[in-house]
């Protein structure tokens, strides 16, 4: 029930998106969401070669069925697809040559490219969901990589949503282990949001965090049946993920409401062009678990620590400023693709002495009251990583072919590639980011390095 409600909350407010259905059979109700926002209109089954045979044949002929004219659909067939911008054009060039109405059928690359790709061709479209493998089917904007880079590209959101517990609850294992760690990853994200709200940095939207945050711990409650693709954990998961998009349409200045530190790592990975042995990268959620965790290891020694002994005059002393802060990232970035991104971050959040002094008093003025929010909101760093290992997530870099080494020195500059205040801005500021980052990598650590 208290997800029922929140489902309509999350549509009530939302901006773009105007139709869910999320249950099992859903699929048969393609073709009246179809008429219900293009009727006389024609259709445009988009696919990959798997999501097809899944669920596009089915979808094609439900509409056809329905006497809905169908152009014959978009099979894009090729090995190891990613979202690519080349896709991006054959789709655009499809589109130019109809007036149909895309439906794509598929998770988060046939989702981004028709999402993409429909906006560059000034219509809307509707998506067919196939896997809870990621947040994004109902975010505006679409990550897609470009000249070597992935970048993500404004665009409109589907204005509707099916999603079959059917078909989904039959999707391979990685890619519903890559959605739950995905959800996951809302805990340190809310926790980051209650700690920018503390201080005057950004503070909480309360609808928007209502959206994303009330149904998340029943959502995540229950990794083994997410794992074997259990409907009823499978639809708790998949209107979680959906719930996180439709938050970041009630909060339309950034994705905030769905993401922190976290996903900074992942972006990082993304960044550095980050592969596995096997020459591929890995999938956005399985980043993203590697994230949360060393979110909420850090949220761990933040809650033990005795904020009286925090000397608010030491760190402002030791505050480099800004001109040392710049040079500092210009010289962490050097040789990478991105060479003044950590600079150019730096400054947009920079604040002076006195702003530091002001902002570790407050701080520590309001610790009573903000420890008891991160309380609640927090679920334990062991407790993460047992549910994590339970679903098939990552929970050592090792997981995803990545060394500790590299992952230690990504907090640090997980740091430096985002504006938005996170654990990490506060350890740093709080002068512990070097050491909670030698305790999570010491002896006894989480990821104890030889």
């Amino acid at each position: 029930p208290l997800f029922r409600s929140n489902l309509e909350l999350a549509l009530e407010k939302a901006t773009q998106t105007h139709a869910l259905v999320l249950s099992q059979g859903a699929i048969q109700e393609t073709a009246r969401v179809f008429q219900d926002f293009f009727r006389g209109k024609r259709a445009l089954v988009i696919a990959d070669k798997t999501t097809f045979e899944v669920a596009g044949k089915t979808v094609d002929t439900i509409l056809r069925h329905a006497g809905i004219e169908t152009d014959a659909p978009v099979i894009l067939d090729f090995p190891d697809m990613h979202a690519e911008w080349k896709y991006i054009e054959i789709l655009d060039k499809a589109l130019a040559a109809t007036d149909a109405i895309p439906v794509a059928v598929g998770s988060g690359t046939i989702n981004d490219l028709t999402k993409l790709s429909a906006y560059h061709n000034d219509r809307r479209y509707m998506v067919v969901a196939t896997a809870a493998s990621m947040d994004g089917y109902i975010a505006f904007g679409a990550s897609i990589t470009k000249d070597g880079c992935k970048t993500t590209f404004p665009c409109t959101a589907p204005i509707a949503v099916i999603a079959d517990i059917d078909i989904i609850s039959k999707a391979p294992a990685d890619m519903t282990a890559s959605g739950y760690a995905d959800l996951f990853a809302k805990v340190p994200a809310g926790a980051d949001w209650i700690i920018a709200d503390a201080l005057g940095i950004e503070p909480i939207d309360p609808v928007a965090f209502s959206i994303a945050q009330d149904g998340l711990q029943e959502a995540l409650a229950n990794p083994e049946g997410a794992r074997e693709g259990r409907p009823e954990d499978i639809a708790k998961l998949m209107e979680g993920l959906l719930l996180g998009g439709f938050a970041m349409q009630a909060y339309p200045k950034s994705s905030r409401p769905a993401s922190g530190a976290d996903h900074q790592f992942s972006h990082l990975l993304n960044m550095q062009n980050f592969v596995m042995p096997n020459g591929k990268a890995p999938s956005h959620g399985f980043q993203v678990a590697l994230g949360t965790l060393a979110s909420l290891f850090f949220y761990r020694e933040l809650l033990n620590t005795n904020m009286e002994e925090i000397d608010v005059e030491a760190c402002v002393k030791a505050w480099p400023d800004l001109a040392e802060q710049e040079a500092e990232a210009l010289k962490m970035f050097e040789g990478t693709d991105f060479p003044t991104l950590g600079a150019t971050e730096v400054k947009a959040k920079y604040i002076d002495r006195d702003g530091l002094r002001q902002e570790l008093t407050t701080f520590k003025e309001k610790w009573p009251e903000t420890r008891q929010r991160l309380e609640k909101q927090i679920i334990s760093v062991e407790e993460t990583m047992r549910r994590l290992r339970l679903v098939g997530a990552p929970t050592v870099p090792e997981d995803i072919g990545l060394s500790r080494q590299s992952m230690r020195e990504n907090v640090l500059l997980a740091q430096k590639i985002r504006r938005r205040y996170t654990i990490l801005d506060q350890a740093l500021r709080m002068c512990k980011l070097d050491e909670w980052t030698a305790t999570l990598f010491g002896k006894g650590g989480m990821w104890e390095m030889n």
